[in-house]
């Protein structure tokens, strides 16, 4: 049951567990026991979250892999400076 929660997390990155235990066919209440079990061996990390979809509150627990960190945001970074004159530092 582990590997199978393991590769849906692989295959879509960051999901609620109402969405895993949706997708996988698994009920709520084992997915969630199945999660605690993988967050205490640290393979996946897990945070509460509360989502505001079409005016419905719904809270979860949002889980990813823990070896799959975010991707950077686009764009500069601060504190990163750009060297123009990289051919004047050759002397």
């Amino acid at each position: 049951m582990t590997e199978t929660i393991v590769a849906y997390l692989r295959a879509n990155a960051e999901q609620l567990d109402v969405d895993m235990a949706e997708a996988l066919n698994i009920p709520l209440v084992e997915l969630r026991e199945q999660i605690a079990r993988l967050a205490a061996s640290g393979d996946v990390i897990c945070c509460r979250v509360t989502r505001f979809i079409e005016g419905r509150k719904i809270e979860g627990i949002s889980c990813r892999l823990s070896c799959d960190p975010p991707t950077p945001a686009r764009g500069r970074k601060p504190g990163v400076k750009k060297d123009d004159d990289s051919e004047a530092n050759l002397f």
